[in-house]
């Protein structure tokens, strides 16, 4: 067992960041959210940068402090009617290398927030071109997509409607619906708090690399 990057006084400091979510109160428990929150987080994904190979070498850890895989802890409420300034959980992407603005890929992200932690992988709202050679390649291989999906519990928005060009006894309409193709794995926070967090992260993240691989491959890239 390692040493714990996280403590429970994470969720207490997000639990309480939601009661008080407020400029003033932040910056009052500014030092709380170094100490249990945002260098934790910085520290997780130093140490992942080398193991993610293990899942795959197109995986991106990036524990830059500003720009990385970490989130900034900020909302934008620009177009928001809630104007509550902080976000109250944490969030990591781990992006695959080739993701920029003009090409969609697959990655994961890891969520912590009081009694709703997980792991999600795949593809979260791919632009129309993306989407429809996912849509495409489940279409033309059924039996990969059927394998790559086996076992995981798949989440996201989906249309209320057949696609156009899909009939809707298609055996695979569901799916086909899709907006999101993304699969997620609960941890509890207990885990988050255990010296395994590493080790959980990494047996589930092994579990969606069927799934990445597949949607890497509809978008042509590699995995």
């Amino acid at each position: 067992m390692g040493t714990p990057y996280f403590s429970p006084r994470l969720f207490q400091f997000l639990g309480q960041l939601r009661r008080h979510n407020r400029r003033a109160w932040f910056l009052k428990h500014r030092e709380e959210f170094e100490e249990f929150a945002r260098q934790p987080s910085l520290r997780f994904i130093t140490d992942l940068r080398l193991r993610l190979r293990d899942v795959s070498a197109w995986l991106v850890a990036d524990p830059k402090p500003n720009g990385g895989s970490l989130f900034r802890i900020y909302r934008d409420v620009r177009f928001s009617k809630d104007k509550s300034p902080y976000k109250t959980h944490l969030g990591m992407n781990f992006w695959h290398a080739s993701a920029n603005e003009t090409v969609h890929a697959p990655g994961l992200y890891l969520h912590l927030e009081p009694k709703g932690c997980f792991l999600a992988g795949g593809i979260w709202q791919p632009d129309p071109r993306s989407l429809a050679r996912i849509r495409d390649a489940i279409a033309w291989k059924p039996g990969d997509w059927r394998r790559a999906k086996r076992g995981l519990r798949l989440g996201g928005e989906t249309l209320t409607r057949p696609p156009r060009g899909y009939p809707a006894d298609h055996p695979l309409i569901e799916d086909l619906k899709r907006k999101d193709f993304v699969a997620s794995v609960d941890l509890s926070q207990a885990q988050v708090c255990s010296g395994h967090l590493m080790q959980d992260f990494l047996r589930s993240a092994r579990k969606m690399v069927p799934l990445l691989r597949f949607l890497s491959e509809a978008v042509n890239l590699r995995f």
